[in-house]
């Protein structure tokens, strides 16, 4: 099956529910579970790659994401922790399709901050890991572009 017809198939890309309910380190609150999420959703907003539905229902909380007043785990948390096709504009679709519902973002996220931790879940929410995962989602993001 190819990523579109996954993405066709599905009714969400990613929550964070199925990973803290799944293999999710005991000793961890079950938020580090919404950060991978979060972080792909602000680079979203980012990019204004959302769509207007999202833009109607999280104004608020993109311009305060934005303004680096909340983290990317509350970004994530506002949504319940969900990555959804409602949320995103038709290029924003299609690259979320080709690269995250793949699985190669979560690939992404482990090889550049997991270097050092046990578990991806063990990432700190800290914008220095967000501007480092930001600048991999832009190369990645460029090269999607280039390849269509």
């Amino acid at each position: 099956m190819t990523g579109q017809q996954k993405a066709q198939a599905a009714t969400v890309y990613d929550r964070a529910k199925e990973h803290f309910l799944g293999k999710f380190p005991e000793e961890l609150p079950i938020e580090q579970a919404y950060l991978h999420i979060g972080m792909y959703l602000g680079w979203v907003i980012e990019n204004g790659l959302y769509s207007e539905f999202f833009l109607d229902e999280s104004e608020i909380q993109m311009y305060r994401f934005k303004q680096k007043q909340i983290s990317c785990t509350v970004l994530s948390e506002v949504w319940d922790g969900q990555l959804s096709p409602n949320m995103f504009n038709e290029e924003g679709n299609a690259f979320t399709e080709d690269y995250y519902l793949v699985g190669d973002y979560v690939e992404d996220y482990i090889g550049e901050l997991c270097k050092s931790y046990p578990t991806m879940y063990h990432v700190a929410d800290e914008w220095e890991n967000y501007v480092a995962m930001k600048k991999k989602l832009d190369a990645r993001y460029e090269a999607w572009k280039k390849s269509r």
